[in-house]
């Protein structure tokens, strides 16, 4: 994904001589073509995150499109007031390019984390939430909105999935039906996808059909279909890699609230920090963000 990042930006930087690509001291050396190629529009600030969208703004401000790029707790949670005031509130677009999305970091504990930065940037008025856990998503959802006035915040997965999806799906503000069913609406994001794909084959076998929604834009969502899906199977669990709290979870359930006889359930990180070190697969494990902690919720959800 990371890869993806460099790669489109130095095909973007020959197509658009106002986009200025600022960095936290991370990822130089891949956008090192970029840099060269474009010398005047690449700034490594370095560790100094607020200052950085700080000064995104001001180019915002003068008619440029920014595009900040660092660790995602970096950017998003130490940087609450200034994304708030210099970017939202003075109703100005530019862009967040995070990678290592909730514990992608895991080997180096919880101070990499970020839990609760798609609530909090969803709270603020003009800003737009992509989650895309693919190099095609990214490519293409970034072409579709880099450029629209709005602050949008692209959170990069370090673990891609491994759907095969045709370009014509991929659209902003859409979600993509992955898979038909009657018994319970599965809707979820980033690379949880493939563990609830993979999950489903168990629970076929388990006589429940499991309906499976793929959310790669969380704000604005794509209520229509939610509700939808919602409807017919009338249970929905929402499955994401960020807080239970104010996440996708919250979008889902306010695009359903209004209606009767809707059971709804959520799967991510509860009110605790996770302290555990190890890698990726392992703290999703431990958390039951893994095959079979879904398919046992699932049945859980189903058999009551």
């Amino acid at each position: 994904m990371r890869k993806e990042f460099a790669r489109l930006m130095l095909e973007m930087g020959g197509k658009e001589e106002r986009l200025i690509v600022l960095v936290g001291d991370i990822s130089v050396f891949g956008l090192r073509e970029f840099r060269r190629n474009y010398p005047e529009r690449f700034y490594n600030i370095g560790v100094c995150e607020q200052s950085t969208i700080s000064i995104a703004s001001g180019m915002a401000l003068a008619g440029l499109i920014p595009v900040v790029h660092s660790i995602a707790p970096f950017i998003t949670e130490r940087c609450f007031e200034q994304i708030k005031d210099d970017f939202c509130y003075q109703g100005v677009g530019g862009n967040i390019v995070s990678v290592g999305s909730a514990f992608d970091y895991a080997g180096l504990g919880c101070t990499h984390h970020t839990y609760s930065d798609i609530a909090i940037l969803r709270s603020l008025p003009n800003t737009e939430i992509v989650y895309p856990a693919s190099p095609k998503e990214f490519e293409l959802l970034f072409k579709q909105r880099y450029d629209n006035g709005k602050l949008t915040y692209f959170r990069l997965p370090e673990k891609k999935h491994t759907l095969a999806l045709e370009e014509s799906q991929i659209n902003f503000g859409k979600g993509i039906l992955i898979k038909e069913g009657e018994d319970i609406s599965v809707i979820t994001t980033g690379p949880q996808v493939d563990n609830v794909v993979n999950a489903s084959e168990i629970l076929m076998a388990r006589g429940i059909n499991v309906e499976i929604i793929y959310i790669h834009t969380i704000k604005p969502l794509d209520g229509e279909l939610i509700i939808n899906s919602a409807l017919k199977t009338k249970r929905i669990l929402i499955v994401e890699e960020a807080s239970v709290r104010g996440g996708l979870g919250d979008e889902v359930s306010m695009a359903v609230g209004h209606l009767q006889g809707i059971s709804t359930y959520r799967m991510g990180i509860g009110d605790n920090f996770i302290t555990d070190y190890g890698t990726y697969d392992e703290i999703c494990k431990k958390i039951g963000l893994d095959r079979d902690g879904i398919a046992n919720k699932v049945e859980e959800i189903v058999k009551k």
